[in-house]
């Protein structure tokens, strides 16, 4: 049986976040404990110039931008021509984590974890939070991960490969008819 739900799709616009956004909505307006999670296209003129990290409660931060020249003696994460901002990710993501791990009090709660893709695995204590909620009782995953592509990303294969996952495949094509799945599934694993 399933406890944890992932999308997984080709990246950009087709619609994992979204569907993730409206499941959550959905998940919270039945009741349902939500927190977690998203990421965000920063647009600027009519191009993409990054992304930022957007909790459910409504904190913002950089995720990551094009970069230019690295700081002089700072670290420089970078995936394609995106510069990623750990240190502000890790401000915004790891609470959100850490409050979902406290807080299994009565119930099942959902954790929105959207995504667990290369800016966001540069961080070892990310990577170390995302174990530790997959594994916390009464907390559900609701999440999104990369379709495999070049080299595998270790913390991905591992959660594909879980026996307590079930990924839903996005497209452009099915993507308006899953979220009423997605929402029964993660409301069948809270029972």
């Amino acid at each position: 049986m399933a406890r944890h739900v992932f999308l997984t799709g080709p990246p950009g616009r087709v619609g994992k976040t979204t569907l993730i956004r409206k499941a959550s909505e959905a998940l919270k307006s039945s009741g349902v404990p939500v927190d977690g999670f998203y990421t965000e296209e920063v647009r600027q003129g009519g191009r993409r110039i990054g992304f930022d990290v957007v909790t459910l409660s409504g904190a913002r931060g950089p995720l990551s931008r094009i970069g230019s020249e690295p700081l002089p003696g700072k670290r420089e994460y970078r995936v394609g021509q995106y510069v990623v901002d750990l240190a502000s990710f890790e401000q915004l993501a790891l609470p959100v984590l850490r409050n979902a791990d406290l807080s299994s009090g009565p119930g099942q709660r959902v954790c929105v974890i959207d995504e667990i893709g290369k800016m966001e695995l540069f961080s070892q204590t990310f990577i170390q939070a995302v174990r530790q909620t997959l594994s916390t009782p009464g907390t559900i995953v609701l999440g999104t991960i990369p379709v495999p592509k070049g080299k595998p990303l270790a913390l991905v294969e591992e959660i594909r490969n879980r026996s307590d996952i079930k990924v839903f495949s996005v497209t452009k094509e099915n993507r308006s008819s899953l979220l009423q799945d997605i929402v029964t599934c993660v409301q069948s694993s809270r029972k």
